[in-house]
């Protein structure tokens, strides 16, 4: 009897429901909301109002475009948090209420374990290699910046991991400082491919042992630009595509230099990447080249597994769900946690 698992994901700002069948994909739906757009970043009380709108027609769309019944359903899986308290609370509560309705287990999956386990969620006809335990994972977005240890689908070690801002935050707060608008990640990386990586240097943070900081970036960045405006007005406007470049070589370079060492400190040559900023060209170049350069077999999502999605709930859901790993009806949502 296959196994049938509802993923449902409202952490941020997207509202998405995906289905799996026995570890593949059937579909995988995202409604995204575009009113963030003009206060330069995402209003909570916003998105959970979209998300109350959103949720209903997404979980029939996805269940619609899988070609099954909710009667069909085995479990339901959600994302419990970390997150947007609102938002959370929103598929939390449908979620909770569709599978009393249906007589079905809960399965809550923590957000960050899915976008690592985002890389073995499997489409007919489109097979992938999965990557063999344990290897390493650098999960970067713009809530997070870490370096995983995945030693199974339930078993997971941060190695390092930010200390201030993340690398996702420090693009999106230096593209808001240059005028660019929001969100910063697709059109810093779309300039930097027009622009000189090495036009500039911004100074680097030395951070012991395998941790991260961008605060220190984000300063030098801002400052350096108010300099360089104060002698020319239209110094960002006439330098936009080489400050992207340097902006974007900066940060993947100093994402890479503590990956190449947990890689070497772990003696592991599987590396993958995950969240949302494992969508910028930059870093997935840099993926190839280490991959040439030092053995690594990396493993590097599809565009539409790197930003919040449903399909990486499911598949952890699938997971949990053949562990028998299930959430009490009264467990509540979080908004802050470190991967479990």
């Amino acid at each position: 009897m296959s196994t049938f698992i509802l993923g449902i994901e409202s952490s941020c700002d997207d509202t998405s429901a995906a289905v799996i069948k026995d570890g593949y994909l059937l579909s995988n739906v995202v409604a995204s909301q575009a009113v963030h757009e003009a206060y330069g970043g995402v209003v909570p009380e916003l998105a959970s109002r979209a998300h109350q709108q959103n949720i209903v027609p997404v979980v029939h769309e996805a269940l619609k475009r899988a070609g099954i019944d909710k009667d069909e359903l085995s479990a339901i899986a959600f994302t419990r948090g970390p997150g947007l308290m609102g938002s959370l609370l929103v598929g939390v509560s449908f979620a909770k209420g569709l599978a009393l309705s249906l007589g079905i287990p809960l399965v809550d999956v923590n957000h960050l374990t899915g976008h690592v386990l985002a890389h073995f969620i499997q489409v007919k006809g489109e097979e992938i290699e999965l990557p063999r335990f344990p290897f390493l994972c650098l999960l970067v977005s713009g809530g997070n910046s870490q370096i995983i240890l995945v030693k199974s689908y339930n078993e997971m070690e941060i190695l390092g991991q930010t200390i201030d801002d993340a690398a996702g935050e420090a693009i999106d707060k230096c593209s808001k400082v240059m005028g660019l608008g929001y969100p910063g990640g697709p059109i810093i990386d779309k300039l930097a491919r027009q622009g000189n990586p090495k036009a500039f240097a911004f100074s680097k943070p030395h951070i012991p042992g395998l941790d991260y900081s961008f605060s220190g970036l984000k300063t030098s960045f801002l400052y350096s630009l108010r300099n360089w405006v104060a002698e020319e007005p239209d110094f960002i406007e006439h330098h936009k595509a080489d400050l992207a470049a340097s902006l974007e070589a900066t940060i993947v370079d100093i994402l890479m230099d503590k990956l190449r060492k947990a890689a070497k400190q772990y003696d592991i040559k599987e590396v993958s990447v995950a969240g949302g900023v494992s969508a910028n060209n930059g870093l997935r170049n840099a993926f190839r080249e280490h991959a040439q350069k030092y053995g690594w077999k990396i493993f590097i999502p599809k565009f539409s597994y790197t930003t919040d999605n449903a399909a990486m709930i499911a598949i952890t859901g699938y997971y949990k769900y053949l562990e028998k790993e299930f959430c009490p009806i009264d467990a509540p949502a979080y908004s802050r946690v470190s991967l479990q």
